[in-house]
């Protein structure tokens, strides 16, 4: 189990440490555990579509157990109840008076396993935990621990029992990642490492809760430059404009894109974000906020393709223009993993 950190060393030897953790039980998919890293870092939450069967939950249940802190998996049903989720207030006799239970959404890292199999109902439950971390019940606000990241799985909408998710509930993650199909050599791998036993039973915590929030406190110090942070919100304001979309991203997607490009920049060494960083993660952070038009499903476009002829198109600031970073600031940077 690692010390708290105390210096910039310390704060990327935590890193690492997660990132190899995780990518020792997901084979092959470095770019996706970086990606899960970065928005834990970022303070969002991460939406995970695929098929079954090829690691969603497994890509959850190793990034929470590679820190120590309260993990609480749901498991989406049809019959879930929001109050499953949030918490109920029960009346103790003893006390004359209504006592609060708190739900699973109390946890530091939430696990939704096919989230999208619970009714629009239930899943709104999340909406108020998921944006204001606290949940308001008879009244009464209830803070939720920090840090705090929802880790949710989803199938795909045309499968069989599920509901597409809101469009204000797709809006609090952070970002959507489809982990698909391992390569032919990652797959012999994964036989003969999870043929006998799942390597999630031997994982063990490597990182404590407040390592991460001195990590995400790092996260916070990265410079953006003014000419990023316009180029930020020319990419957003560009999927509203588009005409094969007929829902662009949300001003909420601007300060996602933003937090999720420090928090890359940080990883990857730098004090401060450049434009690159905000390309890198406008597909993920972007496209599942979007609704294409009728005519663009029927030609089969899909948002991704969209965001990055966005990315293309899009004028990038000139990197002869100010510096990126700060006159004189050293705020504490991560080296790359």
């Amino acid at each position: 189990m690692g010390e708290e950190p105390s210096s910039r060393g310390d704060l990327t030897a935590t890193a690492e440490r997660v990132h190899r953790s995780v990518e020792g039980v997901i084979e092959g998919k470095p770019e996706i555990v970086r990606l899960a890293l970065t928005v834990l870092l970022a303070e969002g939450h991460l939406l995970i579509e695929d098929v079954p069967g090829v690691g969603k939950t497994m890509l959850a249940k190793a990034l929470a157990r590679s820190i120590d802190c309260s993990v609480r998996r749901i498991q989406f049903t049809p019959d879930l109840l929001p109050s499953d989720i949030t918490g109920v207030s029960i009346f103790d006799q003893q006390q004359r008076d209504f006592e609060f239970k708190p739900g699973a959404i109390f946890s530091q890292i939430v696990i939704g396993d096919e989230i999208n199999r619970a009714s629009p109902k239930t899943q709104s439950a999340l909406l108020e935990s998921m944006e204001e971390r606290q949940v308001t019940m008879d009244g009464q606000t209830y803070e939720l621990p920090s840090p705090f990241m929802v880790v949710a799985t989803q199938n795909p909408v045309e499968m069989e029992g599920t509901y597409p998710l809101p469009e204000a509930q797709r809006d609090r993650f952070m970002a959507r990642v489809s982990i698909g199909y391992p390569s032919p050599a990652a797959e012999l791998r994964m036989l003969d490492v999870h043929g006998g036993a799942s390597p999630l039973d031997d994982l063990q915590p490597v990182a404590h809760a407040h390592e991460i929030l001195k990590l995400i406190e790092a996260v916070r110090t990265v410079h953006v430059a003014e000419t990023v942070r316009r180029y930020t919100v020319d990419l957003v304001a560009a999927t509203r404009s588009h005409p094969e979309l007929r829902l662009g991203a949300s001003p909420r997607a601007t300060l996602h894109l933003l937090r999720a490009a420090k928090a890359s920049a940080a990883l990857l060494g730098r004090e401060y974000a450049l434009p690159d960083d905000v390309q890198s993660l406008a597909a993920p952070v972007l496209a599942h906020r979007l609704l294409p038009t009728a005519q663009a499903q029927l030609n089969r476009r899909t948002a991704e393709q969209i965001v990055r002829e966005i990315v293309q198109r899009v004028p990038v600031p000139d990197p002869s223009a100010p510096a990126w970073r700060m006159p004189g600031q050293q705020p504490p940077g991560l080296r790359g993993l």
